[in-house]
């Protein structure tokens, strides 16, 4: 994985060749007005991501504070880390569904999907996942999935 040592977004989008800023730039619109309110935009492992804060989460095993979805410019293609489907088989599921009813191929990891452009992608599918879970709701599930052993 690429990681970038921009220290905000902003400079990471500027340190991004045009064609691969205007789609990162294009996603992350999209991401923040999909997201609900309480969560973080920041750098974050070396990508843009938006995570839940510390004083919501409590602490985490890494001192970090909880990523929720991460948005990333790869070597070969772009990345969308979406922690709001890995710990839930339902979501999961719902998106391989849209994708496949929309005629795209989801080239998915447990977390990753790996894209050229948007048009690679179920958007509204990918903003109903991004909408559905507020941060507490999140921390919960994330918590749930990691005791059950299900991510």
């Amino acid at each position: 994985m690429v990681q970038s040592s921009a220290r905000t977004v902003a400079d990471y989008l500027a340190r991004l060749p045009e064609d691969r800023r205007a789609v990162i730039a294009d996603l992350r619109e999209r991401i923040n007005a999909a997201m609900p309110e309480g969560y973080r935009e920041e750098m974050a492992f070396g990508m843009i991501g938006w995570t839940v804060p510390l004083d919501v989460s409590g602490p985490t095993y890494n001192g970090q504070p909880l990523g929720y979805v991460s948005l990333a410019a790869q070597k070969r293609h772009n990345a969308l880390y979406l922690n709001c489907s890995y710990i839930s088989k339902e979501a999961q599921a719902r998106l391989e569904a849209a994708h496949e009813k929309a005629g795209l191929k989801l080239d998915m990891g447990k977390s990753c999907i790996r894209f050229k452009g948007a048009d690679d992608l179920a958007w509204d599918a990918i903003a109903k996942e991004i909408a559905s879970l507020t941060p507490g709701e999140f921390v919960a599930a994330a918590e749930k999935a990691r005791t059950e052993g299900s991510c």
